[in-house]
């Protein structure tokens, strides 16, 4: 696995490559129903299931009912699991032959399972009127009003044990909270990310002004009380919003940022990468669609809002003989090519652009096999056809895609089917669009082979799904 000093390496030489937010609008769902079948069956009998006491379930947690990050606590899992099944069968009824439907695949243990904690603080109350007080904890849904949470059932435990002792550093040194009604107070948030199997720990302090009186010290005590923590960095967000993180960061301690390991590959991870907060089912996910790609060495992958392009690493590594993604946030393109130096995979290119634009211009002229990219744009200097081996058959072009919650584009719909890969493996965060989507595909002379649910976020109801399309 390469090292801390082979991605600096690999940061320098893409330092300079910056790009603009591409655009593009999104469709509306075909109708009301659509909208409402993706949780109507979540809803259906979930008040009387949510009366179970939870202390049969071997599961406490005193806040739930106020914090709502947890809406399916009290529901055991394999009822959990049950209706999101149901729910993918419903949504996908008529579209789909029976085998078509795979089981869900869930967690072993749907606990403690998100890797980044994200706590505000506030002023608090004392015990004395007047005595300096810390409140922090999760807002109420739906209020700004923070309800204290000292543990959870679903968050990673060190990143709580790293909350708690900053809030005990705060009332120790008198550090003030921030104050969003008056603007005023230092530190605003904390934000603790952990590596899922490196162990490393990030903790980013989100402070209101740029001036950290005594940050030594204080990161000293902070790895003192919560050993695991192996860097912590500051930012600074002095706007008036909701928005946690600011523009301007400093590293205090440690390398600024950690590694993980997901499906075989090293991702690094700073206070603003996007990385799945469920990194074990996210390479389940990944697994998963790869699988459905059917890649033997001969395909040519295109990864359609790639992000920071794990899944089209993946893919690379797992058979594909080139990986094309594109995605319309520069920042996150940039990440994806510094992952892929940091890997030493290159078979993968990815390109910043709207991606509908980017696949309507592909299936006017082909599918581009970029030869060389400018290290100070990003751009590709030259983009040759489809004669290149592994793109000019039908079978030999994948299209991967995982879009945005509000779903893909007619346009976009469009083009793949004009483009007419062999294989479209469509990654879902919302089987609602996803399967408004899947009719524009069906009418584009495609058929519906597999459909794969997997629980990405136990106790809530929220249900990733992938489906493989192959044309009729």
């Amino acid at each position: 696995m390469p090292s801390r000093k082979d991605y600096s390496k690999a940061s320098r030489k893409l330092s300079s490559a910056t790009h603009s937010r591409g655009s593009g609008g999104l469709h509306k769902a075909s109708s009301a129903a659509t909208k409402s079948a993706s949780g109507a069956l979540l809803k259906r009998g979930l008040s009387e299931r949510l009366k179970a006491s939870e202390s049969s379930l071997g599961l406490q947690c005193e806040v739930n009912s106020k914090c709502g990050g947890c809406s399916l606590l009290a529901v055991p899992y394999e009822e959990q699991l049950a209706d999101k099944q149901h729910r993918i069968r419903e949504l996908f009824e008529g579209m789909a032959p029976d085998d078509a439907f795979q089981s869900i695949i869930g967690m072993d243990e749907p606990y403690h399972y998100r890797n980044k904690v994200a706590s505000p603080f506030a002023p608090g109350r004392g015990k004395r009127k007047g005595a300096f007080a810390v409140a922090t904890g999760m807002y109420q849904r739906g209020t700004h009003r923070l309800v204290p949470t000292d543990s959870c059932v679903i968050e990673n435990e060190i990143g709580k044990r790293v909350v708690a002792a900053i809030r005990a550093l705060m009332l120790k040194w008198k550090i003030a909270p921030y104050d969003e009604d008056a603007h005023a107070g230092f530190l605003r948030h904390a934000v603790v990310r952990a590596g899922q199997q490196s162990g490393e720990v990030l903790v980013t302090i989100v402070t209101n002004t740029d001036e950290f009186p005594s940050s030594k010290s204080f990161c000293r005590e902070l790895v003192r009380r919560v050993p695991e923590v192996t860097t912590v960095v500051q930012n600074v967000n002095t706007r008036q919003t909701n928005v946690i993180l600011g523009e301007k960061e400093r590293t205090l301690y440690g390398p600024g940022f950690i590694l993980d390991e997901l499906c075989g590959l090293s991702f690094r991870i700073s206070s603003q990468s996007f990385y799945q907060v469920n990194a074990q089912q996210a390479a389940v996910l990944y697994e998963a669609a790869v699988r459905l790609c059917g890649l033997d060495g001969s395909q040519t992958v295109i990864d359609a809002y790639c992000g920071t392009g794990t899944i089209g690493l993946v893919a690379a590594r797992r058979g594909a003989v080139r990986v094309i993604g594109v995605d319309s946030v520069g920042s996150a393109v940039r990440d994806a090519r510094q992952n892929a130096i940091h890997n030493g995979i290159d078979n993968a290119e990815f390109f910043v652009e709207d991606a509908t634009d980017f696949l309507k211009r592909m299936a006017a002229e082909g599918p581009p096999v970029p030869r060389d990219i400018s290290a100070s744009s990003g751009v590709p200097s030259s983009c040759e056809g489809v004669g290149e081996a592994g793109t000019s058959s039908e079978g030999g072009l994948v299209l991967m895609m995982d879009p945005p919650r509000a779903g893909s584009t007619p346009e976009f719909l469009r083009a793949a089917c004009a483009l007419a890969p062999g294989r479209i493996v469509y990654i879902s965060c919302n089987p609602a669009t996803q399967a408004r989507d899947a009719r524009i595909l069906l009418e584009g002379g495609y058929r519906i082979v597999r459909i794969q649910p997997v629980d990405m976020f136990p106790h809530t109801d929220h249900v990733e799904n992938i489906v493989l399309f192959e044309r009729s």
